[in-house]
């Protein structure tokens, strides 16, 4: 990026905001100082869109085209471990995935695009909150984003750990899988642990759940399909000399098929209600199975790729599907052509993977980001 001054600006932006993390559906601050900086640059926009959401628009006369890009502003119930002196100050919150990176740089994109006569059309810039619980999207269609800011293709990229800095991957298959939250709630009869023949246990009956869920992707799935389903919480007891009445497991589903995604989830509703009876538990559930596969569209894709040779920057279409959801797949579902592309953040470091309490984003991947945005916009628009 040739604009030092506005790169070292993005990163402080970026830094402030890694500072100040927020949760999803909570990200008032954040979308306060998004606001705040894109009021100083003069770039018109509105707030308050599906929540905490923003959209900027930049117009210039001369064509009907329009394009969108869009950046996640949300953080996680993570408390950091880092020691950088722009580590979170809110205690159990941290921008453990990158969003302030994305955030910043889509401000940065905005700035640039903005001084930079080279296109003609319209720019929405859609800062979207709740990726995280995966509602934000939904929320920002529901409140008529693209009835609002009609937008003919859109466009989003993704830090990523353990690719080459700055290198653009890009997906002409499934990029990320449809994810869903599933929780269930074992309720038995608590009572002393000495005296376990006088209780119905739930612990225990968790632990055989546990099992039984392990087995339903080995036993139950093609090994050549891809699935996965994790048991990530466990919540039960108080005290070490009593068997607690209720336990509650919560996990994930992240499939890349919709048909085996709804057998799966049949799968599961059998073992956990023949799981309960055989414990002499009841167990109370629920399996949510709204996510969506991204998937890129062809011609957006194939712009991906013109946008990273635009700006300089390597690119590749070797790169594995991702397991994690993203809920920019509504965006792109809504009839829209869409790409979604990961730039590479360097090597991994210790601690430092996405979602890990070690992780933050290589400000490096700024300016590639910035320039990857504003290369994909002007193409976009011509296109």
């Amino acid at each position: 990026m040739e604009n030092i001054e506005l790169l070292k600006q993005v990163t402080e932006w970026r830094r402030h905001l890694h500072s100040f993390p927020e949760l999803s559906c909570q990200e008032s601050a954040t979308a306060a100082f998004i606001s705040a900086r894109l009021t100083e640059l003069r770039i018109p926009h509105e707030t308050g869109i599906g929540g905490h959401g923003i959209v900027a628009r930049l117009h210039r006369p001369g064509s009907n085209r329009s394009v969108g890009l869009r950046a996640d502003i949300d953080a996680l119930p993570i408390t950091e471990t880092n020691e950088v002196q722009h580590r979170s100050r809110n205690p159990g919150v941290m921008h453990a995935c990158g969003h302030d990176g994305h955030a910043a740089a889509l401000i940065g994109a905005a700035a640039a695009l903005d001084r930079d006569p080279d296109w003609q059309g319209t720019i929405h810039l859609i800062f979207q909150p709740a990726e995280e619980n995966g509602q934000g999207a939904k929320a920002m269609i529901a409140d008529g984003l693209f009835q609002r800011f009609p937008t003919e293709r859109i466009f989003a990229w993704h830090n990523w750990p353990g690719i080459p800095l700055g290198k653009v991957a890009i997906y002409d298959r499934p990029a990320f899988a449809a994810g869903g939250e599933w929780r269930v709630t074992l309720k038995g009869e608590a009572g002393h642990a000495a005296m376990p023949h006088q209780t119905r246990d739930p612990v225990t009956a968790a632990g055989h759940l546990i099992v039984a869920m392990n087995s339903i992707v080995s036993r139950n799935v093609d090994p050549i399909a891809t699935v996965a389903l994790t048991c990530s919480m466990v919540h039960g007891g108080t005290v070490s000399n009593q068997i607690p009445g209720e336990v509650t497991l919560t996990g994930t589903l992240r499939t890349f098929d919709a048909e085996l995604r709804k057998a799966i989830i049949l799968r599961m509703k059998a073992v956990i209600e023949g799981t309960a009876a055989a414990m002499g538990v009841r167990a109370d559930y629920e399996i949510n199975s709204t996510g969506r596969v991204m998937t890129d569209t062809p011609a957006e894709s194939a712009l991906s790729v013109a946008a990273a040779q635009a700006a300089g920057l390597e690119h590749t279409r070797d790169v594995r599907p991702v397991m994690g959801g993203d809920d920019f797949a509504f965006m792109v579902d809504e009839g829209r052509g869409g790409s979604y592309v990961m730039i590479g953040n360097g090597p991994v470091q210790p601690g430092g993977k996405l979602h890990e309490s070690g992780y933050d984003l290589n400000d490096a991947v700024l300016g590639p980001a910035i320039d990857w945005m504003t290369q994909v916009a002007r193409l976009a628009l011509k296109d």
